[in-house]
């Protein structure tokens, strides 16, 4: 068997393992093995738009993953759509880009992780992004991710926000 030497493996080829596979070999002495389970993104359904729908709990694309039943959910079992394979849930479709909010990284500080602070990550977030709507303090230009907002959402979301306001306006007011 043929042995290797390297500086880092990265266990998993979704879109965080591949950006740091990439900014890790950015440095040509850097010698990076990056590990996935899953396979190439061969199947047919990943490269139609809306293929998506078929791929969600397909076994061998994604990993088949449900919440446990319980009685939030009327003892039902959520499906959750995780990718298995080179790209990851990226590749089916599956991935929502989502930063933390700001609050939430700086309890991670408060609650001992020195350094954990989101002026201290913005750098990192921005620098992984381009967001496609211009300039912004807030957002990078020129990074592996290409970042934008949902077009066109449903009319259910527009619902479901004023909702939310309505119940803060309730609790704080």
């Amino acid at each position: 068997m043929k042995s290797y030497t390297t500086d880092y493996v990265i266990v998993g080829a979704g879109t965080a393992g591949c950006v740091l596979a990439n900014r890790l070999t950015e440095d040509p002495n850097v010698k990076v093995i990056l590990v996935e389970a899953g396979e190439r993104d061969r199947h047919p359904f990943i490269h139609v738009p809306a293929g998506f729908v078929r791929l969600l709990d397909h076994p061998t694309v994604t990993w088949r993953y449900r919440t446990r039943a319980d009685a939030e959910t009327s003892g039902r079992a959520i499906l959750f759509p995780r990718g298995r394979g080179l790209g990851g849930s990226s590749a089916i479709n599956g991935l929502l880009y989502v930063r933390p909010f700001a609050e939430d990284i700086d309890s991670w500080e408060q609650s001992g992780a020195r350094g954990w602070t989101f002026g201290n990550c913005l750098p990192f977030y921005r620098r992984s992004e381009t967001w496609t709507e211009g300039n912004s303090p807030q957002r990078g230009t020129h990074g592996p991710i290409q970042v934008s907002r949902v077009e066109n959402p449903p009319e259910i979301c527009g619902a479901v926000v004023q909702a939310a306001q309505k119940g803060r306006s309730r609790v704080s007011g």
